[in-house]
């Protein structure tokens, strides 16, 4: 994914936003425990960054230096991972993209830290949200308090939108 366009993202609550402009690097999934952690899941998604504009649009990122040469952002109000930050260059969290789909992963990294069952993932059961006949009643009364995958000049919105 080099070509050159603008990328925008940000956390869960709205708290930091980010735009990337011009080439961006490889995009890859790191299986180490280090990065396991970090995320708090089965492995990091990452775009490198190293070569294009990063500009934090609203707050900056918390840092955790998780190494003597790795440092990561997350948001300090609600906790996203937000970077991976490396002497060769900082890469950024791909879930945390507005449009992550868009984002498609070349390489994999840490593979002796791959747990054992996550290239059987996608031979589990799987059903859409509104398939959940149990999980009907909490999710007709749900109201998702998370910043929408664009920028907002302001953020809170109207009752949390």
């Amino acid at each position: 994914m080099s070509d050159a366009k603008t990328l925008t993202g940000g956390c869960q609550c709205g708290a930091v936003r980010f735009r990337v402009t011009g080439p961006v690097g490889r995009a890859s999934i790191c299986h180490c425990r280090m990065c396991q952690k970090a995320f708090g899941a089965f492995y990091a998604p990452l775009l490198a960054v190293t070569e294009a504009s990063l500009e934090w649009t609203r707050g900056k990122p918390a840092h955790f230096q998780s190494s003597n040469h790795v440092r990561r952002g997350f948001c300090a109000a609600c906790g996203t991972p937000l970077t991976y930050e490396a002497p060769d260059g900082p890469a950024l969290a791909i879930g945390a993209f507005d449009r992550p789909a868009e984002i498609v992963p070349e390489i994999q990294f840490g593979t002796e830290g791959r747990l054992p069952y996550v290239d059987r993932l996608h031979e589990l059961p799987a059903r859409h949200t509104e398939e959940d006949v149990a999980a009907s009643p909490f999710l007709s009364d749900i109201h998702s308090y998370q910043h929408p995958d664009h920028d907002t000049k302001t953020w809170p919105g109207p009752q949390g939108e």
